[in-house]
């Protein structure tokens, strides 16, 4: 059945290729992805999903963040992250990540210099991670991205080329726009959002659920954020969200 199920997306693939820019594999990685290469009724019955499920509003979460804050990695290694994973296939939740932070901006002709909290690597982490996001769907460079936070050091090139090793991601691209005037530009886009927050962020990781931020919010999502994600969720909880319960099934 899966055979059957990428072959008839291989079919479509000549007639979307020109708005979907990722290989049929990845189109039901994302509500977003799907909509985009026109597949979702395909998507959802490959995946399993509701006519309800497709109709009830995902859960976004947005994370502001920056490459070497050591509560910034262990957010998305403890918390994001494993949500992300355990999420993943239901289609419930959009992760939306913004690698900026403290950092400040000013403008020197016609580039943005930027000068970040940790310092100069600090910057070249961010800038990386951006180009990271812009070329690739958020499914595809989350895990490339948190592998790259893992190891403490996401600003060397060597740690992007092995973290993206195995999914297809042109890394050599990633680092190319990290240099450029292209790379500048979108972290300074990343500047613009962080800047926008309100109630402006006062430090990093700084979460949004569903746009919206409050003490509350961020201590429910550095505490248990797949919890939080399924309490907000209004439609039909998928089995994953039984999971943080202390409970023993009958069986």
């Amino acid at each position: 059945m899966l055979r059957v199920f990428f072959v008839a997306l291989l079919s479509l693939s000549v007639v979307y290729s020109k708005i979907c820019n990722l290989p049929p594999r990845l189109w039901c990685t994302s509500e977003e992805t799907a909509r985009e290469c026109d597949v979702e009724k395909q998507c959802a019955t490959f995946h399993g999903i509701s006519n309800e499920v497709l109709a009830t509003p995902q859960v976004h979460v947005t994370l502001y963040f920056e490459s070497l804050c050591p509560g910034c990695r262990s957010f998305i290694k403890s918390q994001l992250f494993p949500t992300f994973q355990n999420l993943g296939s239901s289609n419930i939740l959009n992760v939306t990540l913004v690698p900026y932070g403290n950092a400040h901006e000013t403008k020197d002709g016609d580039k943005w210099v930027f000068q970040c909290q940790h310092g100069e690597n600090e910057c070249i982490g961010n800038l990386i991670e951006t180009c990271l996001l812009h070329y690739n769907d958020v499914n595809v460079a989350f895990p490339v991205l948190a592998c790259m936070e893992s190891t403490g050091t996401p600003y060397e090139p060597s740690i992007l080329k092995d973290c993206s090793s195995s999914t297809g991601i042109d890394y050599e691209q990633v680092l190319a726009c990290s240099n450029s005037s292209l790379g500048n530009t979108l972290e300074h886009e990343m500047g613009m959002k962080t800047d926008a927050l309100n109630p402006p962020h006062n430090y990093v990781p700084w979460v949004t659920l569903n746009g919206v931020h409050t003490e509350q919010i961020q201590q429910e999502a550095m505490a248990d954020l797949l919890k939080l994600v399924c309490d907000t969720y209004t439609g039909v909880k998928p089995q994953a969200c039984n999971t943080f319960m202390d409970v023993c099934y009958k069986p």
